[in-house]
């Protein structure tokens, strides 16, 4: 009976982490569905390459940061990793709206529009990505 348990729970482990490291990346997945549905409803296109550009960037503050939360957690800092975190997150959020704003008076309304309509559905896939991700890995997703 304990050898069956071990192996039905060992076997669905990797494809519990698997399926978290998936997840996480949902918003990318949605990025990549969106230039269809922008070609396709004649949207403009300034508001899209916009969003690829800067949720590129802030994809890559998060990473960077991640690490450094990791890194911090290790050497027994908390302090300074949940003022990464925190920083990092609110410095992200703002200049991904920084930027649709400047996109929506500097360029075309509609492309500030459309770009803010992907930024929300983005950051709302993105945040859904990671809490589930975090349950299926058990807590232990990075």
């Amino acid at each position: 009976m304990l050898l069956s348990t071990f192996a039905l729970e060992g076997s669905s482990a990797p494809r519990a982490s698997r399926a978290a490291g998936l997840v996480r990346y949902a918003d990318l997945a949605l990025l990549a569905v969106a230039l269809p549905v922008f070609i396709a409803a004649d949207l403009p296109m300034l508001g899209y390459a916009a969003i690829v550009l800067v949720w590129a960037v802030q994809r890559t503050v998060m990473l960077l940061a991640e690490r450094r939360v990791a890194a911090s957690l290790a050497a027994g800092e908390r302090r300074a990793a949940v003022g990464v975190k925190a920083a990092s997150t609110l410095g992200r959020a703002w200049f991904v709206a920084a930027c649709v704003l400047l996109v929506g008076l500097l360029g075309d309304r509609e492309a500030g529009l459309a770009a803010a309509v992907l930024a929300a559905a983005l950051f709302t896939a993105q945040l859904g990505g990671l809490a589930l991700s975090t349950l299926l890995a058990g807590g232990d997703a990075k």
